[in-house]
């Protein structure tokens, strides 16, 4: 029973090395492949480039197959490291591609609420301008005098602004001379 144990303990003492020695390999060729992320790619998909040649064996032998290509002369791994290789990167990417869907819905979902909501907020600013107008329609006849509340202060200002030809004419050429201004105008009349 002792020597099946000790034979055991053996076995997984040297498949851990082994273990240990892939991952460190595996680790290695990630950060040149990191570290290769900088470099010009070329024009036209498969094109030679001079500093391809720092992309290690494995990485080169599992696109290789990948795109159906015949492996280099000269090179020979283990097949269960390559498609080990080669299903990392594939369900690495298979997450990100997930992930990448998932954020670009939710984007179109909150531009969508977004211009929901805006569109919402302009209809009920002018819908509360134009119930603030039937509300001075009401309040001209004689003997409907009314006490103003907040909120018909706050509109009564917007309502006679939109009346006011002056100052609407006023504030379109204040944009106009605005806008006609350099950069540096601009931020002089800033500060």
């Amino acid at each position: 029973r002792c020597a099946e144990l000790q034979i055991q303990l053996t076995e997984a003492v040297s498949t851990l090395g082994g273990q240990k020695e892939l991952i460190a390999k595996l680790e290695h060729d990630l950060s040149t492949i990191q570290a290769l992320s900088a470099v010009h790619r070329p024009d036209a998909e498969g094109a030679a480039e001079p500093g391809l040649e720092k992309i290690p064996e494995p990485i080169k032998e599992a696109t290789a197959l990948f795109y159906g290509h015949p492996p280099s002369p000269g090179t020979t791994f283990p097949e269960g490291q390559v498609d080990s290789l080669l299903s990392i990167i594939s369900s690495q990417r298979e997450r990100f591609r997930a992930r990448n869907q998932e954020l670009e819905g939710e984007n179109r979902m909150m531009q969508h609420t977004m211009h929901a909501l805006q569109s919402e907020l302009d209809n009920l600013r002018a819908d509360n301008i134009k119930l603030y107008e039937k509300i001075k329609f009401l309040q001209s006849y004689p003997g409907r005098g009314g006490s103003r509340d907040d909120t018909e202060q706050r509109y009564s200002s917007q309502y006679e602004e939109r009346l006011d030809p002056f100052s609407s004419f006023s504030r379109k050429e204040r944009q106009r001379k605005y806008l006609s201004l350099s950069p540096w105008d601009k931020a002089t009349l800033s500060m």
